[in-house]
C-alpha cells in the first residue's frame, strides 16, 4: 500500500537498518548527507554503490542483492527511470528474504507503475518525499 499520511510515515521512521541505493560519497550531495543524518540519528545505514568501498564508515554493497543483513526499509536516490529495476529487486529480497517491507523514494523520484507492483507484493511505497525533512518535521 501506498504510504501517504504521517501514520504511515511514522511506521516506517521505526526502521533500524536502512539500504541506501545510490549512497553518495560526496558530501554536500543529499545522497550523502541524509543518509549521514539518519546515522546520526541512530539508524544503520548500509550504502549500495558499485563505485564504493565504503561510505559513512560502512562497507558498501555492489547491489541490493548483495547486502548480507535485514533491511526494514531501502531509500532510492538513483533516477526515476530506474526505479522499476530497483524495485523489482527490493520485491525480489522481500520475496526471499522477507525483510526490506518498505521502499522510499527520495524528494523527485516517482514511478506509479513499479510501486503499484511492489505494493501488490506487500511493500510498502513511499514516493516523492526526503527522509530527513520527513523524520525532522515527525521525529525532531
Amino acid at each position: 500500500m501506498p504510504i501517504t499520511n504521517d501514520a504511515g510515515l511514522e511506521r516506517a521512521l521505526d526502521a533500524e537498518t536502512i539500504a541506501v541505493v545510490g549512497c553518495s560519497t560526496t558530501p554536500g550531495k543529499a545522497a550523502h548527507d541524509v543518509p549521514a543524518y539518519l546515522q546520526k540519528h541512530g539508524y544503520r545505514i548500509v550504502p549500495v554503490n558499485p563505485y564504493a568501498d565504503s561510505i559513512l564508515g560502512e562497507p558498501a554493497y555492489d547491489a541490493l542483492g548483495d547486502v548480507d543483513v535485514t533491511i526494514d526499509l531501502v531509500n532510492v536516490f538513483r533516477p526515476s527511470e530506474e526505479v522499476p529495476e530497483i524495485l523489482n529487486a527490493v520485491r525480489e529480497r522481500h520475496a526471499a528474504r522477507g525483510d526490506a517491507g518498505i521502499a522510499w523514494l527520495q524528494l523527485g523520484i516517482t514511478h506509479d507503475a513499479a510501486a503499484a507492483a511492489a505494493e501488490a507484493d506487500g511493500i510498502e511505497v513511499v514516493q516523492d518525499r526526503c527522509l530527513k525533512v520527513e523524520h525532522g518535521r515527525l521525529r525532531g
